[in-house]
């Protein structure tokens, strides 16, 4: 394959120009569907990328067309000297973006705000404390609210996401469809994924059919119009007819969007998935810390990409229970 120091590109055509890079495994919260109830391995420091190694692989990727990067965990602002990275991550030459749990927003706002950060995702799943806590296994429920309220305030583009699991929140899709209403925020339902340790099955899945479904019973489908999806987008995305924000659903499960996937992800222990589900990582911190050419790795790597779900058909319960996937924090989503 021939490279071109503008793209990074898989045997299907797919151009990858946007790096997820999870800053730690880590998290102050412990969501069930993300960290396994006993939490993971703890392993050496040593194992995990410093922050200059972060921004030294960062400017790899740059150089070969990366035009966006997200920062993920864990949580990544718990992750030491977090505010010194994020501003020097800033100085490049590309779309800079967080996905947090917010516990600690209120401490980071002027960092994003001089690290050219606009946009940032907050993961809720639900509006009712005491669920809340529950999915969590934490109890900062009203500090999360208080620092999305804080986000909103100082106009950042919020979006905030929703794993639906069954019986557990979907009768909270049209409370939070309602919150779009009065106030520019985006909603993106996401359908509950298989990863090693959350005890994925079928029955704890609410399809987008089902959600859109239930959205449409509340609030009348006349009220509902689906709105013009970014290029590359995840979600299918809709409007009330006089909300100020939207919604929209990420069916990665039963309507995926493979063949628009433009995503490179770097764990914090410096191995490439090439996508969410693949069960094959490339090593690229060893590599760095030996000055070996990464980009030839980096290539190697996105070629070899699978056309969907990590070469998967179905996520049936005979994939399920073969998989040797990560747990979701230790991916970085």
């Amino acid at each position: 394959m021939i490279k071109n120091p503008l793209n990074i590109i898989d045997k299907f055509g797919r151009v990858h120009d946007y790096l997820r890079i999870s800053l730690t495994e880590r998290c102050n919260l412990r969501c069930f569907y993300c960290m396994p109830e006993e939490g993971v391995k703890l392993r050496d420091k040593a194992n995990f990328m410093t922050s200059e190694e972060v921004l030294g692989i960062a400017k790899t990727f740059v150089r070969l067309g990366v035009k966006k990067i997200r920062l993920t965990g864990g949580e990544p602002l718990i992750k030491k000297d977090a505010k010194h990275l994020l501003l020097e991550l800033g100085k490049l030459p590309v779309e800079l973006a967080i996905t947090t749990n917010a516990v600690l927003v209120d401490q980071f706002i002027e960092t994003f705000k001089e690290a050219g950060i606009n946009s940032v995702n907050v993961s809720l799943d639900s509006l009712e404390e005491k669920s809340f806590n529950a999915i969590s296994r934490r109890n900062y429920f009203d500090r999360i609210k208080a620092n999305i309220d804080l986000l909103i305030k100082n106009d950042f583009h919020v979006k905030i996401n929703v794993v639906v699991i069954r019986n557990l929140n979907e009768h909270e899709i049209p409370d939070f469809i309602s919150w779009t209403k009065n106030e520019n925020i985006h909603v993106r339902f996401i359908e509950f994924m298989p990863f090693d340790g959350n005890q994925w099955n079928w029955d704890k899945k609410v399809s987008y059919k089902e959600i859109m479904q239930i959205a449409k019973d509340r609030f009348g489908e006349k009220c509902i119009f689906k709105i013009e999806d970014a290029k590359n987008d995840t979600a299918r995305n809709y409007r009330l007819i006089d909300g100020e924000g939207t919604f929209g659903v990420i069916s990665s499960v039963t309507n995926p969007f493979c063949d628009t996937c433009n995503r490179i992800r770097l764990t914090a222990d410096g191995k490439i998935k090439n996508c969410l589900f693949s069960q094959d990582e490339t090593d690229l911190l060893t590599a760095y810390r030996k000055e070996k050419d990464i980009e030839t790795l980096i290539y190697a790597a996105i070629r070899d990409k699978k056309k969907e779900r990590g070469g998967a058909r179905a996520f049936d319960d005979g994939f399920v229970e073969n998989m040797k996937n990560r747990s979701m924090t230790t991916i970085g989503g």
